[in-house]
This record gives structure tokens, C-alpha cells and sequence, in this order.
């Protein structure tokens, strides 16, 4: 049996802007997934260096595209 349709994901209260120049400044570090609440992935990302880069560049685009999630699985959704 599956789940019952929940609608579209609540928004979140971070902002795609300091998320997304997070993660092209420091994306290697993780500091955008630090940002967001994320921790457990960032410190992933701090000891791949970003998943070699592919990771980082994966999480934004998802920025770009409006599919990038804090902890709660809120969608950021707000760029200011």
C-alpha cells in the first residue's frame, strides 16, 4: 500500500543566495550543507572533497533547478 499524496514540500526559512555562494566558494568543504543542517553530509563532503567535485557540482544545480532541501526536507525556495 502506498502513502497518501502530501502535497509539495513546505519551504524553507534558508535562502538559495548564501547556500548557492556556499557551495560555489566552498562546496568542496561541505559549507553549504553545514548552512542548510545538514551535518552528517557535510563532514562526508570535508573528507571526499566535495564527492571529488561531482557532488558540489550536483547540489548546485539542484540549487539552480529548485530541488535543494534543508534537514527537514524544506525546499529552498527564496533566493533574497
Amino acid at each position: 500500500m502506498t502513502a497518501p499524496y502530501q502535497g509539495a514540500a513546505a519551504s524553507s526559512e534558508k535562502l538559495l543566495l548564501p547556500a548557492f555562494l556556499l557551495a560555489f566558494f566552498f562546496g568542496f568543504l561541505g559549507a553549504h550543507r553545514f548552512y542548510v543542517g545538514k551535518i552528517g553530509t557535510a563532514v562526508l563532503m570535508i573528507l571526499t572533497v566535495g564527492g571529488f567535485g561531482i557532488w558540489t557540482i550536483v547540489d548546485l544545480i539542484l540549487m539552480l533547478v529548485g530541488k535543494f532541501s534543508d534537514k527537514d526536507g524544506n525546499v529552498l525556495t527564496r533566493w533574497s
